[in-house]
């Protein structure tokens, strides 16, 4: 085979978004979260609120972060992507610093708590990557997140 399958999980190099660690192919060749895993993530990010207008974190937003915490220091391979977005409301410029400064200080709480910087990478998006209708106050708010995703490193 020309392919290359470099962790021999059978998801060939050219396809493995994590060609050095054995995975699945469900997952393009990354390792399976499980669901305890899953649901962490999720926690931190339907419980990750900040303050209007700044990239303040709110205090209630801690426990989930710390959970979050936890589980990248548990499992060395897990890294972090965060991502940062805003609704339209304001100047693209300055939409697109804000998202960058709330991902950055998720970025830097998680630091805080433990968690190793080269597992963590920041984005900041702006309003260019909207998931609902920025028409609407209840499209507005669900446009207004930070995104976390599992890598592997």
């Amino acid at each position: 085979c020309p392919w290359p399958d470099t962790d021999n999980d059978g998801v060939f190099d050219k396809d493995d978004e994590c060609p050095k660690i054995p995975g699945i192919a469900a997952n393009k060749g990354c390792p399976a979260l499980e669901k305890k895993e899953i649901d962490i993530i999720k926690f931190a990010f339907d419980n990750l609120e900040f303050e209007t207008g700044k990239d303040v974190i709110r205090t209630k937003s801690y426990p989930s972060l710390n959970a979050l915490a936890n589980l990248l220091i548990q499992k060395k391979n897990y890294g972090l992507r965060i991502e940062g977005h805003t609704d339209n409301v304001g100047k693209d410029e300055t939409n697109l610093i804000l998202s960058q400064k709330r991902a950055n200080a998720v970025r830097n709480y998680l630091v805080k708590k433990g968690v190793e910087s080269t597992k963590l990478e920041a984005f900041g998006y702006g309003e260019s990557m909207p998931i609902a209708d920025n028409d609407t106050a209840a499209g507005r708010q669900k446009n207004r997140r930070v995104e976390m995703k599992i890598t592997f490193k």
